[in-house]
Formats: structure tokens, sequence, C-alpha cells
């Protein structure tokens, strides 16, 4: 297969989007969280501690993807630059290296998206709970 200078350059808007994707995951976390503390302060109940862990994973996962995701885009850049300069096999090298590291990206997605049940989980237990006794 022939790598030319623009085929890294098709996956600089995936990158990009998922990047924002990312992004808008870690915002939402955060503001779920600032929000768990102050409550937490008030009312000390152990489905928070326990939301709170979930939401503690779900944090380092994100941050995995983003640093795996820039470095996807790092790569892509070195890819072109390679190609641009005439070494076909560091280029060639260069973007199979980001090819992985965006699959690596993705794979940690998927596994924040299977702990983010896990959060809800809790909630819909708690919601079991004060039904059964309540």
């Amino acid at each position: 297969m022939d790598v030319t200078l623009t085929t890294p350059a098709l996956l600089f808007p995936t990158v990009s989007l998922l990047m924002l994707a990312y992004t808008n995951r870690f915002l939402t976390l955060a503001s779920i969280i600032r929000n768990l503390h102050e409550k937490y302060k008030t009312d000390q109940d152990e489905n928070l501690l326990g939301q709170i862990t979930n939401l503690r994973y779900r944090i380092y996962l994100i941050r995995n993807m983003q640093i795996v995701g820039v470095l996807s885009l790092l790569f892509c850049v070195i890819s072109m630059f390679a190609l641009f300069a005439g070494w076909t096999l560091g280029g060639n090298w260069s973007f199979g290296i980001a090819l992985i590291l965006m699959i690596l990206s993705m794979l940690i997605s998927l596994r924040e998206l299977q702990v983010s049940v896990g959060a809800l989980d809790l909630l819909l237990m708690d919601m079991e709970e004060h039904e059964k006794f309540g």
C-alpha cells in the first residue's frame, strides 16, 4: 500500500472529534464530582462513596484516552513530516503507530462506557433499596 502525505491527514478530523467527545465527558464528570462532593459534605452516605470511587476511575480512564489520542495525533504529524521529507519507511511506521494508538484510545473509551453503566447501576440499586424499605 502506498502511504502518501494525505493519508495521515485523514485521521485529523477523527482525532479532533474524538478529543472533543473525550473533553465533554471529562467536563461532565467534573461537574458531577463537584456536586457529589458538596452532597457528601452534608450527607455522608455510603452510596455516595461508591459513586465517587466509580467516578475517580472513570476520570483516570478519560485522562488516558486523551493522552493516547494526543499521541495518535502526534504520530500522524510525525508521519506527515517524514513523508514530506521523503522518509517513506519512517512515515509508514509512524502512521501505523498512530493507527494503533487510535485503536487503543477507542478501546479505553469502550471500557469507560462499561464503567459508566456501573455508576448508573449504583443509583438504581439505591432506588430499589429505598423502595423496598421505604
